[in-house]
């Protein structure tokens, strides 16, 4: 035998004919009997052939048994709650591809988070029958990850080191594994040295809320052989605890040799306001920015004379020297070093004033955007919560006429800096002056469940869209929230709201039906949260605000 005739095994031939067509290529004649339709006589060789292979298959050599999963001390799920994870779970699949309408049936999908949320806090274990289907739900939906991994716990750690598709569990994400205590210090290292990058990233978090200084002393002992992207992974634990104790070897990192590493610890340095990079970016910053009384009579002004080039050491401090594109050089410069800047430089440098009244100061030459805006990054990385109010003025002012910023972005990370009661009071107040639509945003930051003061604005405010007779769909966004993010106790409140009302005149055909079941799914979510949070024993954890 040839060859090429050795090279065209029965099944080959099966199968050529059966891509090409029996029209086109007839099947060998010694595997279709005489007389018979060839596409039936295909079809039946097939059949044979393929238990013949099946029948024929030699068993693979047996491969080594994995080692077993680390034990999970953490309690069994309560019977309810275990029925209510795997209902969660179920819904994902099914509703994954719904559209329309959303009717007033609860989201499922969207309790999932709280769900784990609450679970977590409570320390329970993951029931390994769920596992599977919990790691495709958090492969699918990175938010779910952080949360998703801490509940599988080791066994699910265990198991995505079998299934390539959940890779994702073994790299970037921080739970999964029992770590050990961050005193004993010859296990600490001995993971540090053999552990999988998801252990190491969570046993320096751990080391470092209990010992910064250790955690930093672990990571330097391999700081040289990291690969670029895992040091910038590590840089960015040193957040948490970070102290001017951090200060020399972050200097250091400013001379790596990955790009990201370099910005990611000047960022770091610029957050400690007595480091040298943060008193060498307000030297660059001040050169800028001073106060000119040399107006026109009115009182004082704030001129502005951006960088004229990005030198060297400009570059090493973290200053990109490429806007992207549409931006000037300058500007670009100049908010960068505005940004890295102690906030506390511009009080001596602008007359002693405070911070209201420096963003309240007139700019000259169109910069008071982009001066502001700098501010505003500033605020939220230094999370000076005095320059975030003064730069967020009064609720109840237009944005476009306040005294800082107008992008809603950039407020809703300003109000980040705010201790909770506050915030949710200056959002409730912005609900009631300005409505819901520039809203989304800001009630996305605030801390959860929401306070009743913004609790009762949303509500008031949907009421109010609710009589205009205007579509809901507008409000969808916010109806999401208010629906994973009320207290269970307004369903009683609301109910009242999920009645159809009579069509005004004017208002848009069929409205009051679409608002009348957006509140019924409302108070349904709101009361299925109440049950779900007796299921786990306490009351359902909202997901955490927005960082």
């Amino acid at each position: 035998m040839t060859s090429t005739a050795a090279s065209h095994s029965p099944w080959e031939e099966l199968v050529t004919s059966a891509l090409l067509g029996t029209d086109r290529r007839t099947p060998p004649a010694g595997l279709v009997p005489p007389g018979k339709d060839a596409p039936a006589a295909l079809l039946d060789a097939a059949a044979l052939h393929t238990v013949r292979r099946r029948a024929g298959l030699l068993p693979a050599p047996a491969a080594e048994r994995p080692e077993p999963a680390a034990h999970d001390p953490r309690p069994q799920l309560p019977a309810a709650a275990r029925r209510r994870l795997a209902q969660l779970l179920a819904d994902r699949s099914a509703s994954s591809g719904a559209g329309g309408r959303r009717g007033s049936a609860p989201d499922l999908t969207e309790l999932l988070p709280q769900w784990l949320a609450t679970a977590n806090e409570h320390g329970y274990q993951a029931p390994a029958s769920t596992l599977p289907a919990l790691l495709d739900a958090a492969r699918a939906r990175t938010d779910l990850r952080p949360q998703a991994l801490a509940f599988a716990g080791p066994l699910g750690l265990w198991l995505a080191r079998l299934n390539p598709e959940w890779k994702y569990a073994l790299r970037g994400a921080s739970g999964g594994s029992a770590l050990p205590d961050p005193g004993d210090a010859a296990a600490v290292q001995r993971l540090w040295e053999e552990g999988l990058f998801a252990e190491r990233v969570a046993l320096l978090t751990s080391v470092r809320r209990r010992d910064a200084a250790a955690a930093l002393a672990l990571l330097r002992t391999t700081w040289a052989t990291e690969r670029a992207e895992d040091r910038l992974m590590f840089l960015d634990s040193l957040r948490t605890g970070l102290t001017d104790a951090d200060e020399e070897f972050l200097e250091q990192a400013l001379s790596d040799r990955s790009r990201n590493v370099r910005a990611t610890a000047a960022e770091l340095l610029s957050a400690l306001p007595h480091s040298a990079l943060a008193a060498r970016m307000a030297a660059r910053a001040a050169s800028c920015v001073s106060l000119d009384r040399s107006g026109d009579g009115t009182g004082a002004a704030i001129s502005v004379e951006a960088p004229h080039e990005c030198d060297a050491d400009m570059q090493r401090d973290g200053v990109s020297p490429n806007p992207p594109s549409g931006r000037g050089e300058r500007s670009w410069w100049l908010g960068q070093l505005v940004e890295a800047a102690p906030l506390a430089t511009w009080q001596g440098r602008l007359g002693g004033r405070t911070a209201e009244e420096i963003v309240a100061l007139p700019v000259a030459d169109d910069w008071g955007d982009e001066l502001h805006a700098a501010w505003c990054r500033a605020a939220v990385r230094q999370r000076d919560a005095h320059w975030s109010r003064a730069l967020l003025g009064a609720p109840g002012v237009p944005p476009a006429s306040g005294p800082g910023t107008t992008s809603l972005a950039e407020r809703a990370k300003l109000l980040a800096t705010l201790p909770e009661p506050e915030r949710a009071q200056w959002v409730a107040e912005f609900i009631a002056a300005h409505g819901l639509s520039e809203a989304f945003q800001l009630l996305g930051v605030c801390a959860v469940p929401w306070a009743e003061p913004l609790g009762r604005s949303v509500v008031d405010a949907l009421d109010i869209a609710r009589d205009a007779g205007s579509y809901p769909w507008s409000f969808s966004g916010v109806m999401g929230l208010a629906e994973r993010c009320l207290s269970p106790e307004e369903a009683p409140r609301l109910e009242i709201l999920t009645t159809t009302p009579d069509e005004r005149e004017g208002a848009s055909p069929g409205a009051g039906g679409y608002w009348s079941e957006a509140f019924q799914r409302l108070v349904s979510t709101l009361r299925l949260r109440a049950e779900m949070g007796v299921e786990l024993g306490a009351v359902l954890s909202p997901t955490p605000p927005l960082p």
